[in-house]
């Protein structure tokens, strides 16, 4: 039974630090850091941190996230922002496109499907 439940933490994985292409960067200098708890079958979760910047984004796969700390805004192609902050829930749907803005440094745990 231990096997078939995995609690969602940093201290279930190794920390992976990255950026996002320069070339979608429209400010700031975003780091990424990564827990990736399962990957499985098209279906990847865990924990995921950015610091403040602005970039460019395009989802082909389906996400849900909620935000664990932060603020950050989503802004479609057509100029319409959401602003999510510690507590949100939400799904991204495959074909979105537009910028993600990280105001403060937030923190999500998330569910792909691919």
């Amino acid at each position: 039974m231990t096997d078939s439940i995995l609690m969602v933490a940093t201290t279930q994985t190794e920390l992976e630090t990255e950026r996002p292409d320069p070339e979608k960067v429209l400010s700031g200098d975003p780091v990424f850091k990564t827990w990736n708890i399962e990957e499985r079958d098209g279906l990847y979760c865990g924990i995921w941190e950015s610091t403040p910047g602005k970039w460019r984004i395009r989802y082909e796969e389906w996400e849900y996230c909620r935000i664990l700390s932060g603020v950050s805004i989503l802004t479609a192609t057509d100029g319409t922002p959401r602003k999510v902050v510690a507590g949100d829930s939400f799904i991204i749907r495959p074909g979105f496109e537009g910028t993600w803005e990280v105001i403060e440094t937030t923190r999500k745990d998330y569910v792909i499907r691919l």
